[in-house]
This record gives structure tokens, sequence and C-alpha cells, in this order.
């Protein structure tokens, strides 16, 4: 009696091999895929040398992706880090173009000399695009704060209604397997004050993380502050 051939499962992808291959790729010197409970990338976080265009890099990771695993990378879900020899660190958004009302990463900059560390965060919404400044000491302790300075400066720029806001701390604590960090905002409308907090877990690069944890924290809050704002 034929019982028939039992169906085989379709094979787990290792994302670990996907990771693997894409870090061949000339520019490209780390990834770190983060999947969902279904083991589908959700985010891919790529660390790569300077010169050439994120862009290009985003769309060199989505071809070995599809050719040699058959998997479709939204551009979306792809952010690239890229670091030069002088050790100034730029993080690119995959999509500048694309249209939103919350302000996104457009790059992360910053460079040392002696005993000094200035920093530079540029944010972007579908019709602009500004760029925050800080300026501190060179003490890895002290770098984050300074970005989440520089993160605030430039959303002022972009939305009025931020200028109640300010850094109350910023830190990079740990959470299990992962570093993430964690950022309190100090929100003032006298005689009031009131606290926000955002955070993100570090995947590649420590200065996105900040600027991440800023945005998490004031993109929930700040359509009210807009509100408030206007009525005054």
């Amino acid at each position: 009696m034929d019982v028939g051939t039992p169906m085989s499962e379709e094979p787990v992808l290792d994302l670990r091999q996907v990771e693997a291959e894409l870090c061949r790729l000339p520019e490209v010197t780390a990834v770190r895929i983060v999947a969902d409970q279904a083991e589908r990338p959700i985010e891919v976080h790529v660390l790569a040398h300077a010169g050439k265009p994120a862009k290009q890099i985003v769309r060199d990771v989505q071809s070995v992706a599809l050719a040699s695993f058959g998997i479709e990378l939204d551009r979306r879900i792809v952010s690239v880090v890229q670091l030069s020899t002088n050790g100034t660190s730029t993080v690119a958004d995959s999509d500048m173009s694309e249209s939103t009302t919350r302000p996104r990463i457009v790059t992360v900059q910053a460079q040392s000399s002696g005993f000094r560390t200035a920093v530079q965060v540029t944010l972007g919404t579908n019709n602009d695009e500004r760029t925050g400044f800080a300026e501190g000491s060179i003490a890895a302790s002290t770098r984050p704060r300074l970005l989440a300075e520089a993160t605030l400066d430039a959303l002022r720029q972009l939305e009025p209604a931020a200028e109640c806001l300010d850094v109350a701390t910023a830190d990079v604590t740990r959470a299990g397997a992962h570093d993430v960090v964690v950022v309190l905002l100090v929100s003032v409308d006298p005689p009031h004050e009131r606290h926000l907090s955002g955070s993100a877990i570090v995947h590649q690069h420590v200065d996105d993380a900040v600027v991440r944890a800023v945005l998490d924290a004031t993109n929930r809050r700040l359509p009210h502050l807009v509100r408030d704002h206007d009525r005054d």
C-alpha cells in the first residue's frame, strides 16, 4: 500500500548566512539583521566604509539578498552607518525621500580634536532638513548627552514647539544581551515640568541609537506640544 511521500518542510533561512554573504560586499564591514518571530527581516543594519553613496550600498544589499537567498528587502528597513578613516561617523537614512511628518535621521557626524568632540545631527521631514550642533569633552561618558543635545537642537529648528524640551539624562545601559540607550527629556511649561523617556537598542553604532532614542521620546509627545504652542 502506497502511503505516499510525506511533504518536506520548507527549510528555515539562516540569517547569519545572509549576514556573512552581505559582508562580502567590498564596502561593507559588518551586518546585523533583526528578525520577527517568523524569522522575517524587519531591520537590516549595515556598517560600511565611507565613499560609495549610502543609497547605492542599500541597492547592493537588496540585490545580493534577492539573488543569493530570494529575500526581497524593503529599502526602508535598511540603515547604513559609514565610518571614515579619521573616525568620523555618518549614519544615512536609506530612503531620504520617504514622505513623513515625523523627523527622521539624515546624518550623524562626530569629529574629535584634542580633548574636545563636536557632533552634528541632521534631521529631515518631507519638506525640510536642519542640522543641530553640540560640543563637549571627548570623554566617552559625555558622548550620548552631546548627541542628544544636538538632536534636540535640530528638532527645535524643525519645530519651534520643541523649544521647551531639554536633555535631563542620556545613558547606555545593558538589557539582557543588548546595549540600550535610554534618554530622559524634560518639558517645561511653567510652573510645571514633565519628563519624557525614549529608548533604542544599539545595533551597530551608539550614535545612531542615541538619536533614535530622542526621537522615540519626542515623536509621541511633539504633536501635543505643537497644539499647545499654536494656542499660545
